[in-house]
């Protein structure tokens, strides 16, 4: 099928009905004095906008206007093409956790037809502030957002919006909670390493891997010393694991060192851990001229003993930098972004995880910021990114 600005043909419905199906249940939040537009059109001219390069309500509505005899071929648009005013009302009132649970559906989709099924899923939890989106005036700081990242699959699983760093212990549990981690991994920084966290992923039918420093004092100091005391004996009565890799890149060396441990009785409140059965070190040692640095970090686990997998783990937490945090910076410009409202902000917020998730599941070898151009300058690219096939 062929995206063209013609009179809908059955197929053309059809593509973009399925489509809408995922939005079936969300309850249109409107106010329904003088309500022209429906709610699916504007939902689907907010996804195409973002997937085409546009970072805020203005630019959806310009691309929208810019794509008006596309968008009328293609959606019933009783009233035209909405403006960019309709579509940031839309944003600020919609309830963001409702959105992204429909979004959530489509996301299923994309996983249940991803390779690699018998993959044991790696799920990143870490959380990114939109820098510029503090509101002087209400004396609100930058929106702070936790996200959900698959990071085998490149799709956003979900996202909580907080006002502060501060509030991220809180936000992880709820966020963990409207997620499926049945038989993922699931790794999370040290703020994050809490007991209630570690317990709601087991319940959850997940294992995890937490990065642990100061803030849990007594369980850190225990695990650092426990792992110096074995380092100094060469590891002689303890049954260890160890993988070594090397990295070599933009100039610079890279050597990870992994250990992984069966957990030791001697531990300060081991007991208050919900599945902790292992800990582990992975020391990180750069060299980019005549620059060196280590960085030595320690973690706590549910995982069986087995250092492959628990190096997998972690480095595929620490690429959440790059496949997602950086992506948005980059590519969305997401901490340029001045939405002020908070609802809008999480909103947009959540269509650029969205997008991105749909950008990295086309298997051609351009960049996820070419792929965004490409999706604003050919309507048969955009239409494959959506999923809806040829015909």
């Amino acid at each position: 099928m062929e995206w063209k600005g013609e009179a809908m043909t059955d197929l053309d419905r059809d593509d973009v009905v399925s489509i809408l199906d995922y939005f079936r249940d969300l309850e249109d939040s409107r106010s329904t004095v003088n309500r022209k537009h429906l709610l699916g059109d504007l939902i689907v001219i907010s996804i195409c906008g973002v997937l085409s390069g546009a970072d805020g309500p203005k630019a959806i509505g310009i691309w929208a206007k810019s794509n008006s005899t596309w968008l009328q071929g293609h959606l019933e648009l009783p009233n035209g093409v909405p403006s960019h005013d309709t579509i940031g009302r839309l944003l600020a009132t919609l309830k963001a956790s409702a959105f992204q649970s429909c979004f959530q559906k489509w996301i299923a989709s994309l996983r249940d037809e991803a390779e690699n099924h018998d993959t044991q899923e790696l799920v990143a939890i870490d959380g990114k502030a939109l820098r510029r989106s503090h509101d002087r005036k209400h004396d609100l700081g930058p929106l702070f957002l936790v996200s959900a990242w698959s990071v085998q699959r490149g799709i956003s699983l979900g996202q909580l919006a907080t006002e502060e760093k501060s509030n991220e212990i809180t936000a992880i549990p709820e966020l963990i909670e409207s997620i499926d981690v049945t038989g993922a991994i699931v790794t999370i920084d040290a703020a994050g390493c809490q007991k209630n966290i570690a317990a709601k992923i087991i319940d959850g039918g997940g294992d995890y891997v937490l990065a642990l420093k100061g803030n849990q004092g007594n369980l850190h100091q225990g695990v650092v010393d426990w792992i110096v005391e074995q380092t100094e004996n060469e590891f002689a009565n303890v049954e260890t694991r160890y993988h070594k890799e090397t990295l070599k890149g933009h100039g610079r060396l890279d050597i990870l060192e992994y250990y992984h441990f069966k957990i030791p009785d001697s531990l300060p409140g081991l007991s208050q851990w919900k599945g902790l059965r292992t800990i582990g070190m992975a020391i990180r040692t750069s060299r980019q001229g005549e620059k060196k640095t280590v960085d030595v970090r320690y973690f706590i686990s549910s995982l069986r003993l087995g250092v492959r997998r628990f190096a997998k783990a972690i480095r595929g937490h620490w690429g959440i930098e790059n496949t997602l945090h950086w992506c948005l910076d980059v590519t969305f410009r997401e901490d340029d972004s001045r939405v002020r409202n908070r609802l809008a902000a999480d909103n947009l917020a959540w269509l650029k995880r969205f997008a991105i998730s749909l950008l990295k599941q086309q298997k051609d070898k351009e960049s996820i910021a070419m792929r965004r151009r490409m999706a604003g300058w050919n309507a048969d690219y955009l239409a494959q990114v959506l999923g809806i096939q040829g015909g």
